[in-house]
């Protein structure tokens, strides 16, 4: 129980700090000039933290877990990958089918990134989780 509770402390913290960097400084610009249409107002925050903190249950459940069984890091960073990348996928792709407008190039972009910010934070949340644990 301590191991799941520090993964997911530290996956949370990785998180955070990757995709903050992401949405906040290197693809707001992307976002802004192909989903100004789409944005309503400010964030919803409640929504925002709901989020994060389910979505970062799923990376310990389907990658840290399973990479602390075996002690790979290749594990973590497979399964994290496959997992961000159905979630991801998930999303976008559902936008495309029903929203007109919603941009491919979106979708494309958010699907790559969903793989590479999943797959990045189970392993460090791995790493960091063997380190402590």
């Amino acid at each position: 129980m301590r191991r799941h509770v520090i993964a997911y402390l530290a996956a949370l913290a990785v998180f955070l700090v990757i995709d903050s960097l992401w949405l906040g400084v290197i693809a707001d610009d992307f976002y802004r000039e192909r989903l100004a249409s789409f944005m309503t107002g400010p964030v919803k925050v409640p929504a925002a933290v709901a989020f994060y903190l389910l979505y970062v249950v799923g990376i310990v459940v389907f990658a840290i877990a399973p990479a602390l069984g075996t002690g790979a890091w290749r594990t973590a960073l497979l399964r994290g990958m496959l997992f961000g990348l159905i979630a991801y996928a998930t999303f976008e792709l559902t936008n495309l089918a029903i929203l007109p407008g919603w941009p491919l190039a979106v979708v494309l972009v958010d699907m790559v990134w969903g793989a590479v910010l999943t797959g990045s934070t189970a392993t460090l949340g791995f790493l960091i989780t063997r380190r402590f644990a």
